[in-house]
């Protein structure tokens, strides 16, 4: 079960594996490239408690929080960063919101998620659960 989110948030939250390469970069195409009013925080350096999510549901997918303190996970947190960057990314975000396309964009999450370790900027440390990474406090 998520928590209550405690933070009162000005603006939405990208959160993203920070261990992960792959990960990293394509938060740094976004950052670089996008125009989204958004903060971005590696899950392992947030107050995720204040975010009314979970170190589980963090390792497992990107997530946005919303200012209304609804989290976005997967294709949907995708679809809610290129909403908020608008332009030519909105409809493409809303597109990504309804069915079928909203099963093809879960499809084609889950299966880069599932393999970063094996795209560019992946590593090897992609593929283990944050608990068991070079470098975890055990």
């Amino acid at each position: 079960m998520t928590a209550e989110p405690t933070a009162s948030l000005t603006r939405p939250v990208l959160i993203y594996d920070g261990d992960c390469a792959f990960c990293t970069k394509s938060v740094g195409v976004v950052d670089k490239h996008f125009a989204a009013d958004n903060d971005i925080v590696a899950f392992q350096f947030a107050d995720l408690d204040a975010f009314g999510t979970t170190a589980q549901r963090a390792e497992y997918e990107l997530l946005w929080v919303n200012t209304d303190g609804r989290i976005d996970g997967g294709a949907q947190a995708v679809a809610s960063l290129l909403i908020a960057n608008g332009g030519i990314w909105a409809p493409l975000g809303h597109l990504a919101r309804i069915p079928p396309f909203r099963w093809v964009a879960h499809g084609m999450y889950r299966l880069i998620a599932n393999n970063r370790q094996r795209l560019p900027g992946g590593t090897a440390a992609c593929a283990l659960p944050a608990s068991e990474r070079p470098g975890a406090n055990r």
